[in-house]
């Protein structure tokens, strides 16, 4: 398995901006695989996951800074090979 298939997951808390943030996730990444628990959301893909700050936006309605990913998160599988403020990739790096 190598880097670019090897999955990668983020975990995040249930709730309204969080459901708008995996939508954006889910749009931008037609791979993301989507399990829903009991107020946690768990997110998979192979190689990477992208979040784009346009795109959380566009299904917030409201201006998202990606540093908010924060506190969305509980855990997550990979590395943030990126974090700037328009984009966050979850990846790994090796």
């Amino acid at each position: 398995m190598t880097a670019a298939t090897r999955p990668v997951g983020i975990d995040m808390q249930e709730s309204d901006d969080n459901r708008a943030i995996i939508a954006a996730i889910r749009a931008d990444n037609p791979d993301v695989e989507i399990r829903r628990l009991p107020g946690l959301v768990k997110l998979s893909a192979p190689g990477q996951i992208v979040i784009n700050r346009e795109s959380v936006e566009a299904h917030l309605g409201r201006e998202w800074e990606t540093g908010e990913f924060q506190l969305a998160i509980v855990t997550y599988t990979g590395n943030f090979a990126e974090w700037d403020d328009d984009q966050i990739v979850v990846a790994w790096e090796h």
